[in-house]
């Protein structure tokens, strides 16, 4: 126990209190406080701080200094590895002549076949049937592009024929998925194009009936173009064009939270990529596993669905965002 003295002042006399100036008593405090041998460095440092006295001479310790709080910078953010920049650099991600060619070719065959439904309709003054024919068409194209998407992803491998390269490009996007939004346009959409040019073509210059080339454009066309539609469901929405980003949010393009979700474990769902408007119907009758159950004790095939997805299969779980290369 330590006692802290304070000055003291003597009292006035009896005689000096009734005079015309009366003085103000001074207040006195005597602090105590306990220290122990292993404060002893504590103890000196408050006893050599000397107390204040304010204007009505009353004793104020001097303000303890609030604790500085110090907060450690964040870290930078990540930046490309080698191997993504590597990637990025990738020749087989940009558009060459022959891509551009079968693009064009692809895109005028089923111009042809609107153009040809539209004039048809115009003569025959029918338009309720050609439009019906093209959302039908609308409608199955995303049904188709699902089954396609289902079967290479759980199929064949490189080595398969006609569709080897495809199925390789479905894994590799597995793995990469981000990969698809640096892809060129017609780099990603060539292969689409030329099924669509010689399968298309023939329709063109063999019928002239309006209601068939409804259906025929609209399916070619959302066939060709699903892969652009796969590409803007794994671009951010900053990234995207307002219309692009309206026709998600009304369900007539598949939207990027919906397909996110073909990208998370068990990877055996909304394989559909054109409005995705089937998915809930396959997936919730689990149409795809049936078929599965069906190729399994046919043939003996089971669907990489099936096995535990690995570094050649599961999308990378932390992905960075990686600016573009010019």
């Amino acid at each position: 126990m330590s006692i802290l003295s304070q000055p003291q002042y003597n009292p006035l006399p009896k005689s000096l209190l009734n005079t015309a100036h009366h003085h103000q008593c001074l207040r006195i405090r005597i602090y105590c406080s306990t220290t122990t041998a292993a404060a002893a460095a504590t103890t000196t440092t408050a006893t050599a701080t000397k107390p204040k006295y304010n204007s009505q001479h009353h004793l104020v310790m001097a303000p303890t200094p609030p604790p500085q709080i110090t907060t450690p910078p964040l870290p930078p953010p990540p930046s490309p590895t080698n191997q993504q920049r590597v990637m990025l650099d990738d020749p087989t991600l940009k558009s060459t002549w022959s891509h551009r060619a079968w693009l064009a070719t692809g895109c005028t065959t089923v111009a042809v076949s609107l153009l040809k439904c539209v004039t048809g309709a115009v003569d025959s003054h029918t338009w309720q049937e050609p439009i019906l024919a093209g959302l039908a068409g609308y409608i199955l194209a995303d049904l188709g592009s699902g089954v396609y998407h289902w079967a290479i992803d759980n199929y064949g491998d490189a080595s398969t024929p006609v569709f080897g390269s495809q199925i390789e490009a479905f894994q590799g996007h597995h793995k990469y998925p981000w990969t698809i939004t640096r892809r060129q346009f017609a780099n990603n959409l060539h292969a689409l194009a030329r099924v669509i040019t010689f399968t298309v073509l023939p329709v063109d210059l063999a019928f002239n009936d309006p209601v068939l080339h409804g259906f025929v454009a609209l399916c070619s066309g959302c066939i060709m173009f699903s892969q652009q539609f796969h590409a803007w469901a794994h671009s951010t929405k900053s990234r995207l064009p307002q219309p692009v980003v309206a026709l998600q949010d009304a369900g007539v393009l598949v939207s990027r939270l919906q397909h996110a979700d073909h990208h998370r474990p068990p990877y055996n769902n909304n394989y559909c990529i054109v409005s995705g408007v089937w998915n809930r119907v396959l997936d919730e009758y689990k149409v795809f596993e049936m078929l599965e159950m069906v190729v399994f004790f046919k043939l003996g095939v089971r669907p990489r669905s099936w096995s535990e997805p690995n570094s050649e299969w599961i999308q990378e779980e932390t992905q960075t965002e990686i600016p573009l290369l010019k």
